[in-house]
């Protein structure tokens, strides 16, 4: 059952430009700690990668902040929300913290969606109710979720 949905498209010179004017400090806000290094990592192979990653990761979070409802509120934090890639690749959200308290207590998962091309990020995102979890837990299921 659907929880929630979200999309977000990234100017990826948007955030080339913050990070020319903040530097790591822009990094270190969006980026969970894994992430920042990964991002270290390729900006000193080749900075526009590191560019690219910033911005994905970037749209990604708006996308999950979206279809979770609650925008950049907490417990949602650019640093409590880090997206990661299966050994397949496909790329997957770890949560931490009071972020990753909420969304099991409501029984969720995610699936999420990532394109890139030179000017614009873009990611999508699905939120459904873990049918599972949420009778092990004994929950109802919130009014505001499609049913499919």
């Amino acid at each position: 059952m659907i929880y929630g949905i979200g999309n977000d498209i990234c100017d990826v010179r948007r955030i080339r430009a913050s990070l020319e004017r903040h530097g790591e400090r822009f990094a270190a806000r969006v980026l969970a700690e894994t992430e920042l290094a990964t991002w270290r990592s390729r900006s000193a192979r080749w900075p526009e990668r590191g560019v690219r990653f910033v911005a994905t990761r970037f749209s990604a979070k708006e996308a999950f902040s979206k279809a979770i409802g609650l925008g950049m509120v907490m417990p949602m934090t650019w640093r409590s929300c880090e997206v990661a890639n299966l050994p397949s690749g496909q790329p997957s959200i770890v949560l931490h913290g009071a972020l990753k308290v909420w969304f099991e207590a409501h029984a969720l998962r995610v699936h999420l969606s990532l394109s890139d091309e030179t000017d614009y990020a873009a990611s999508f995102c699905v939120v459904e109710i873990n049918n599972e979890q949420l009778h092990e837990n004994s929950m109802s299921i919130p009014r505001n979720c499609l049913q499919v």
